[in-house]
């Protein structure tokens, strides 16, 4: 299953007070009669994009303006790891609702998933779900970096591939260029830093912390400065526990209590009183284990007078670490090591300087050689993409124009830090490579190539994109494209061939398209019309509705020049449905190119 827009609800937009589109995969028009709201479906998109808000376009007397979009995403839909880290969950169903609202004063709200997001997360989404081809919005075939993107998908892995290599030298080539200019230009600082580091480094080390010695000498010193107290304690608890130990003495201690108790019990009679014989029986194991310690814990009592003396030495030399470089031990060993680290790094010698530099050099040899290598591989697909989209433009109302794809070399300015030295000239070495691409128009013979944008006008320009999208379909991430009267300015045979490469295109994408002409309506695999209807009070308003195949005739009739009421132009338009259905069909037989 492809991903798909698959319903699309509109409040409060210009004329529209409340419609929904129910839309499917395949090839989807909308017609309407001039002024009736055509355009706020394209508008209701864009919101839903992330487009900027215009507060004028809620409709007269309404708070806000609501677009909603329900979206069913494959599987594997990039869209879905975009609505997962934004914490946007999708609906039982699987589908992704996402919700844009105007109000009247121009505020603007966003939701995914039913949870209110930033509006640039819908631009997030719509990236990987949405192209809208307007007539005065194409901004995707304007920009420059677009243009590039478009030769680069139709190279595919042509260009992919030097690409990938491309950027992972020149990453590697940027981080070594960046350290040597911050080593060259704050050597003596850095070198004022090392020698900091090294002093620090060399009294750290004269001392030899050991993790946790600090709270160990704190439990020492405390015991050794309590020796006799303790030692008082300690010989207390075994004498209650074990007596006297004189043998002429007569105390007896918690053991010998235990064992007057135990004889008496062994020499009742009663079987009752006698099984109490093993528990004392532990009890008395178990006070003979405690005396056994309390004795060790006296002999170990029984040490050097002079190691308080160090010990309370010691915690004064590692205070004095403290002091300087954290509040513990711990701390002091992670700050030596960190200072390692930075020492390792800091090597401001002339000769770790010169085989620093000999590394950038050989690194920009090596990048310079696969930006070449980038280049070429351009070249050969610009000059193959070119005569693709001239091939297309021929049937889409201009047989005499030609589609240049010119590909030139991007100069490095004044003190730019990507300038790369290829054939003696100076190239910005950006992350795409040292390539621009501009897409060039030659609208007729003899006349010359200009930028895309200002050769065509702007039916032509949503023609040419048109073109690239069929071109591309292939290799086009984008399930769901949106064309607003890309046939504009044309009619007859052209507009005809128009629907053709619209119902082609849908063979491999979702194709929602607002459009005038009954020959490009007459492709399509539903049938949307816009009208007005009138409300309470005189009040106007657009709706939209799906129409069945006897409404299409009527509504293609009245596309043909308001030939509705009359016979001859109902049977010209079961003659193009004809015609267009005869065309999909023989597509569908066809088998589709692979993306």
């Amino acid at each position: 299953m492809r991903s798909v827009l698959a319903e699309m609800r509109i409040q409060g937009l210009g004329v529209i007070d409340d419609a929904t589109l129910e839309l499917h995969q395949g090839l989807t028009v909308v017609t309407g009669e001039t002024g009736v709201g055509k355009t706020m479906v394209v508008s209701g998109l864009h919101l839903l994009s992330g487009g900027r808000a215009d507060a004028s376009r809620v409709r007269t007397g309404a708070e806000r303006a609501v677009v909603e979009g329900r979206f069913s995403l494959a599987e594997n839909s990039p869209a879905l790891t975009v609505a997962e880290d934004s914490g946007a969950a999708p609906d039982e169903d699987g589908s992704l609702i996402a919700v844009r609202t105007v109000s009247a004063d121009g505020r603007s709200r966003a939701h995914l998933g039913g949870r209110t997001v930033p509006v640039g997360l819908l631009s997030e989404l719509a990236d990987q779900l949405l192209a809208v081809h307007g007539q005065n919005d194409q901004l995707r075939l304007l920009r420059s970096g677009e243009q590039r993107n478009v030769l680069d998908r139709s190279a595919g892995t042509a260009v992919s591939r030097p690409l990938a290599e491309y950027r992972k030298v020149r990453a590697e080539w940027m981080k070594v260029s960046r350290e040597l200019t911050e080593r060259t230009e704050n050597a003596r600082e850095l070198a004022r830093e090392a020698d900091l580091l090294r002093h620090g480094l060399t009294e750290i080390e004269s001392v030899d912390p050991k993790p946790g010695e600090d709270v160990e000498l704190v439990e020492l010193t405390r015991r050794l400065a309590d020796v006799d107290v303790l030692r008082e304690a300690a010989t207390g608890a075994q004498f209650d526990l074990t007596g006297s130990q004189d043998a002429e003495g007569d105390a007896l201690g918690a053991l010998g209590l235990v064992g007057d108790a135990r004889r008496r019990i062994s020499a009742s009679e009663d079987p009752a009183l006698r099984e109490l014989d093993s528990r004392l029986a532990e009890a008395a194991a178990l006070l003979a284990d405690v005396g056994t310690e309390l004795g060790g814990y006296l002999d170990r009592l029984d040490v050097d007078p002079a190691e308080l003396e160090r010990a309370l030495a010691r915690q004064a030399e590692l205070k004095q670490l403290t002091r300087k470089y954290a509040a513990d031990v711990d701390g002091v060993l992670a700050w030596a090591d960190e200072a390692r680290r930075r020492l390792a790094g800091m090597d401001v010698s002339e000769e770790a300087l010169e085989a620093m530099a000999a590394r950038r050099d050989e690194l920009a040899v090596e990048l310079a050689k696969l930006a070449g290598e980038l280049t070429t591989a351009r070249v050969s697909a610009a000059q193959e993409l070119g005569e693709a989209v001239t091939k297309e433009l021929a049937g889409l109302a201009m047989p005499q124009a030609r589609l240049e794809v010119a590909v030139f070399d991007r100069v490095a300015g004044a003190g730019d830090l990507t300038a790369l030295q290829i054939g003696g000239r100076s190239l910005q070495a950006g992350p795409e490579g040292v390539d621009e691409v501009e897409l060039q128009l030659v609208p007729h013979p003899g006349a010359p190539a200009l930028p895309v944008h200002k050769g065509a006008s702007g039916g032509e320009l949503s023609r040419v994109m048109l073109a690239i999208e069929v071109v591309l379909s292939h290799a086009d991430p984008v399930p769901t494209m949106i064309f607003d009267e890309v046939d504009a300015g044309v009619g007859g045979r052209a507009a005809v061939e128009i629907g053709r490469r619209l119902a082609r295109l849908a063979r491999s994408h979702q194709v929602i398209v607002v459009t005038h002409l009954a020959q490009v309506a007459a492709y399509a695999d539903r049938h949307l019309v816009v009208d007005k209807v009138s409300g309470n009070a005189g009040v106007t308003r657009s709706g939209v509705r799906m129409l069945n195949h006897n409404q299409r005739v009527v509504e293609l009739a009245r596309m043909l020049a308001g030939m509705e009421a009359t016979e001859s132009g109902r049977a010209h338009a079961e003659e193009l449905l004809a015609t267009a259905e005869a065309d999909r069909e023989a597509h569908r037989a066809k088998k589709p190119r692979k993306r």
